[in-house]
């Protein structure tokens, strides 16, 4: 989805949560926020407010899958290898050495495969690790984001309604997509959780799915795991995040229920909204 950039307040406001649910034993996501140059990376709390005048803001979760504690790892190598590659990728893109955006995200989305896919093949415990990851880069005026696998990517605008950016890598997915099942069918189906492709997991190639949206004062943005989506309808989304939440940041306030609807997974989200 793509749509002519606006004047853009410079203030991002953020917050993340992550949670381990109601079954699993551990937890296999991750979340990330950073501010990022050509220089540094600047990791960013849970919760916070900050100018994007002089960084870029990249904000991603990952949903790892592997046995034992592969999993846990996967995830955490793809948000910290974000880490690493953003300064160089960031510096390259700035001084106009590569095409755009959506190269510089298909590059940095080889790398966490590549990365996976060694790890899983050089030993034992790793075998058959991957994760999902679902990234959103911030500019001025602009969302860019890469995706793969069943994480998701909400846009919810600043006159109403909301729509999910990125498409779930599942065959179940794929049937939603189609209009041969809807969306309760889908929460409730036997393979909803079973990926086609991912990074890592032994997948030969992984193309991301990448794009970009134009922001304006108001407009949020949702990241979350499918321990999220698990829980809570799309429809429900703008009802939650609009809610009194007291001292819980959106993010937290969201992540509670949809442990309290379902909790059968690892629930993750971080919501982001453009400053008024």
């Amino acid at each position: 989805m793509r749509k002519k950039g606006k004047e853009l307040s410079t203030q991002l406001l953020w917050s993340g949560h992550t949670d381990r649910g109601r079954v699993r034993q551990n937890n296999e996501d991750a979340f990330l926020g950073v501010a990022v140059d050509a220089y540094e990376v600047r990791h960013l709390g849970k919760i916070g407010e900050a100018s994007i005048d002089d960084a870029d803001f990249v904000f991603a979760v990952s949903d790892g899958m592997g046995g034992a504690s592969a999993g846990e790892f996967a995830s955490k190598i793809a948000v910290e290898k974000i880490t690493r590659m953003m300064p160089p990728l960031f510096k390259q893109r700035a001084s106009g050495l590569s095409a755009g955006y959506e190269d510089v995200l298909e590059e940095l989305f080889a790398a966490i495969h590549k990365a996976l896919l060694y790890l899983g093949s050089s030993y034992e415990e790793c075998e058959g690790m991957g994760a999902t990851l679902s990234l959103c880069w911030f500019t001025p005026g602009w969302m860019h984001f890469g995706h793969v696998g069943d994480s998701r990517i909400y846009y919810l605008p600043a006159d109403g309604g909301i729509k999910q950016l990125t498409e779930d890598d599942t065959h179940v997915g794929w049937l939603q997509r189609k209009g041969e099942i809807n969306e309760r069918e889908a929460k409730n189906h036997p393979r909803r959780h079973l990926l086609q492709k991912s990074l890592g997991a032994g997948h030969q190639f992984v193309t991301p799915q990448v794009g970009a949206v134009g922001c304006s004062p108001g407009d949020r943005f949702l990241i979350c795991s499918d321990g999220v989506t698990d829980g809570v309808y799309d429809e429900q989304f703008l009802g939650i995040l609009s809610e009194n939440s007291g001292a819980l940041s959106p993010a937290q306030h969201l992540v509670i229920e949809a442990i309290e609807r379902s909790g059968r997974d690892n629930t993750t989200a971080v919501v982001v909204t453009i400053g008024c």
